[in-house]
């Protein structure tokens, strides 16, 4: 079942039949959906949360009502479907120009690192399942992890240095860190080593209002996936379980 929450920003001056719908997915273990949430959320534009429980084996295609794919997020404006999270961005940047920096360059590394999160990191996506209510001790860090860190502190670095910071590509929170958004969460629960630099970014991420949001929801949140939990596991010791029910 979808859940209808209203996220309006009166100061953007856009009517309520203007207003997108978003289609997410659980917020304990959504990073996709975290992207394209916390980029409408913490730019104060307007949109209908809607909520859809993960299928699982009870029900597969929990998400085909709505989504060409199956997946989420999505997020629907009129007759529009935008079924993919770097689409979604483009989509709402085209009304919403604050979504990308202001300045060429560091819209062009903006745009370049949202694309390289949007299409690698491998094996932080599937060592580090994200599951934002727990926290885990890694029973190791491979090679693929180790050099997902490392280009994770590179790139970090790289424009925080450039641009100034305190966010990836100068002084406002733009598309580049909401797809970073999730990594934030992952380092959180699972700790891997990581420099002071990264360490620092990350807790600057989940300070946001927005993240505070999301996460103080997904801990709340009963629903467990099976196939989410199996993953964390499978990965290291649960030290702790904070969600609500645990």
């Amino acid at each position: 079942m979808a859940i209808g929450v209203l996220y309006w920003a009166p100061s953007q001056g856009t009517s309520s039949t203007d207003m997108y719908d978003l289609y997410i997915a659980n917020k304990n273990y959504s990073s996709w959906s975290l992207r394209a949430w916390v980029l409408l959320r913490e730019l104060a534009i307007p949109y209908r949360e809607r909520l859809v429980n993960y299928g699982g084996k009870a029900n597969p295609g929990a998400f085909r009502g709505f989504s060409p794919t199956g997946k989420v997020p999505c997020l629907v404006d009129g007759d529009v479907t935008v079924w993919d999270s770097l689409a979604i961005t483009e989509y709402v940047a085209e009304r919403y120009p604050a979504v990308w920096p202001a300045d060429a360059a560091a819209r062009a590394f903006a745009r370049s690192a949202a694309a390289e999160m949007h299409s690698g990191f491998f094996g932080l996506r599937n060592t580090c399942t994200m599951n934002c209510g727990i926290r885990v001790a890694l029973h190791s860090v491979d090679d693929a992890l180790k050099s997902d860190l490392a280009r994770l502190e590179t790139l970090w670095a790289d424009g925080l240095k450039r641009f100034g910071g305190p966010f990836l590509a100068g002084p406002k929170f733009t598309a580049a860190d909401a797809f970073y958004a999730p990594v934030a969460f992952r380092l959180q629960t699972y700790d891997p080593p990581i420099d002071d630099v990264a360490r620092a970014y990350a807790a600057r991420l989940r300070a946001l209002p927005s993240m505070h949001e999301w996460y103080a929801a997904a801990l709340a949140d009963m629903f467990r996936s099976e196939s989410h939990e199996a993953e964390a596991r499978g990965v290291g010791i649960w030290r702790q379980d904070l969600r609500a029910g645990s």
